[in-house]
């Protein structure tokens, strides 16, 4: 192109193409992946075109000369029928229609025919036995010449026992030796006078030792742990010498275990009387019987 004379001189800008789109095409190229870009760009531009063409909808077929039109449907609300609601119970007539009535007051079940039947099924008659017992009860009461007494009660039954529970108790045969020793009582070895060992039978709790009148301990029954006899002691005794284990009591014993065959004594009353109680046997009795539940 000639330049006019006489005019100024115009220069065209450089256009510069960025570095990274340089590196890409020749990577691409290096690769052959060009002609895998281009038809790329390629479906991208004409799938619009493709896709918006086809969607013009036919128009529909004009209708036969002299065909007659086909009816419209109705509407579904047209068929309806509206009914009145009438809510309540229903007849009790209707519901019970195919039932039939009966009587209320007649009997109509009876109770089995047992005749002729016995345990175990076939024919024979049964009958049923009952035991009865007879018991004899003994008490018998002893007084002692220090005023003191102690009871005994002895049963005897005679017979089969019937039905029941019977009752038992734990019962002891102990031995008491009163012993009246000095007023002071600091001397053990100083004795006045000793009665003859007093023994009882079948003590039953509670049961004061060695009577009411001198109630010097109680016998209470039968510890549940260690199954020896446990008595109470009372107020009035001042000191106690044995091998009794002390169960109960700080400054003086309250309650003392004696194991049979050891004897203890008791210091007792003003008169520093010693009662030497000794354990024989423990044994049950029957103590009665009380009808089954």
């Amino acid at each position: 192109m000639k330049r006019l004379k006489g005019g100024p001189e115009l220069k065209m800008p450089e256009l510069k193409v960025p570095d990274f789109l340089v590196d890409l095409y020749w990577d691409l190229r290096d690769r052959r992946l060009l002609p895998l870009v281009a038809l790329v760009v390629v479906a991208i531009v004409a799938v619009p075109f493709l896709l918006g063409g086809g969607s013009k909808q036919a128009p529909p077929p004009a209708p036969l000369a002299g065909a007659s039109a086909a009816p419209s449907p109705e509407p579904i609300g047209s068929k309806l029928t509206v009914v009145e609601a009438k809510p309540g119970l229903r007849d009790y007539r209707k519901r019970l229609r195919h039932d039939s009535p009966t009587d209320p007051f007649k009997q109509r079940f009876t109770s089995p025919d047992l005749k002729g039947a016995k345990l175990g099924g076939g024919e024979g008659s049964s009958s049923s036995t009952s035991t009865t017992s007879t018991s004899t009860t003994k008490v018998t009461k002893t007084t002692s010449s220090d005023g003191s007494s102690s009871t005994e009660v002895t049963t005897e039954t005679n017979g089969e026992s019937g039905s029941g529970i019977t009752l038992f108790a734990f019962a002891i045969d102990v031995e008491i030796t009163k012993t009246t020793s000095s007023p002071s009582g600091s001397d053990p070895a100083e004795k006045k006078d000793q009665e003859q060992p007093q023994v009882k039978h079948e003590v039953l709790p509670p049961a004061p030792l060695p009577g009411e009148k001198a109630p010097v301990i109680t016998y209470m029954g039968i510890s549940p742990t260690t199954k020896m006899p446990f008595f109470l002691v009372s107020e009035g005794v001042s000191g106690v010498f044995g091998e009794g284990k002390c169960i109960s009591g700080l400054g003086t014993c309250e309650l003392i275990e004696l194991e049979p065959g050891m004897p203890e004594t008791f210091v007792f009353g003003p008169g520093n009387t010693r009662y030497k109680i000794n354990v024989l046997k423990v044994k049950p009795v029957v103590t009665g019987r009380a009808p089954a539940p």
